[in-house]
């Protein structure tokens, strides 16, 4: 079984890009970085709320310091299969990432309160402080999309990836489903983030302003949320959103 990193603490930086820009990157980052060996993957992502959406609305509004929980799988996920459960602050720009491993049956039952987690650790607690400090947790939100990660053959803490076809949906929140759902950026469009635990080398940042991308601030969930909060407070505009977005 493939190794998995349990503990992150790095920058995050997020671009919307369109195909030309995204053409550009990949072509200057041949050299100087990888891509996954694996390609392609489908990335499968159920977040966690509570009924009032508290924890999503405090991130929308941008605090110094935020924090979400997720369950994640890569691809598809079955019964016995390896999911991540995730729980990831953000703190004056920093991002601080803790994950285990588990099968897709025990984190079902931990999350829905009918077993413990499988083993005992730091993490393991810090997510059993988080699930008793906001009480009543549900899955909210389920997030998938194809991504693909460079990596840098020099720096082995400067990751890129580049995330297309983002799709969301309520109602179905499993993960043993197939991927699917409505599309949430425009079409052409990936988000690429660029995770670094320090500075941004200087020819990474060259290569951005010679494609003219500029660094934004976007969540995935926060944006399904706001697309679902907006339909529901202002229904009419619905079929106008669709025209202009077909």
């Amino acid at each position: 079984m493939a190794k998995f990193n349990t503990i992150f603490k790095r920058y995050e930086y997020k671009y919307l890009l369109n195909r030309a820009q995204r053409r550009y990157v990949e072509d200057h980052l041949a050299g100087r970085m990888r891509p996954d060996q694996y390609g392609e993957t489908t990335i499968c992502n159920v977040y966690y709320d509570t009924p009032d959406y508290r924890l999503i609305r405090k991130s929308i509004e941008k605090p110094v310091y935020k924090e979400k929980l997720r369950l994640r799988s890569y691809g598809r996920a079955t019964e016995d299969g390896t999911v991540f459960l995730e729980l990831k602050k953000k703190y004056d720009g920093i991002v601080y990432k803790r994950r285990i491993s588990l099968k897709e049956s025990e984190a079902e039952q931990y999350l829905s309160g009918e077993a413990p987690l499988p083993k005992s650790g730091q993490i393991e607690r810090e997510i059993d402080y988080f699930r008793w400090y906001y009480g009543t947790l549900q899955p909210a939100m389920y997030l998938c999309y194809d991504r693909i990660a460079w990596y840098s053959a020099d720096d082995p803490n400067l990751r890129i990836t580049f995330d297309r076809n983002i799709r969301f949906r309520q109602g179905d929140h499993s993960l043993e489903s197939l991927p699917g759902g409505r599309q949430l950026l425009d079409v052409g469009q990936s988000l690429m983030e660029i995770k670094v635990a320090g500075a941004m080398p200087l020819w990474l940042v060259d290569i951005l302003n010679e494609a003219n991308i500029r660094k934004t601030s976007f969540s995935k969930y926060g944006k399904a949320y706001s697309i679902l909060l907006e339909e529901t407070l202002y229904p009419h505009t619905v079929g106008v959103r669709h025209a202009l977005s077909a």
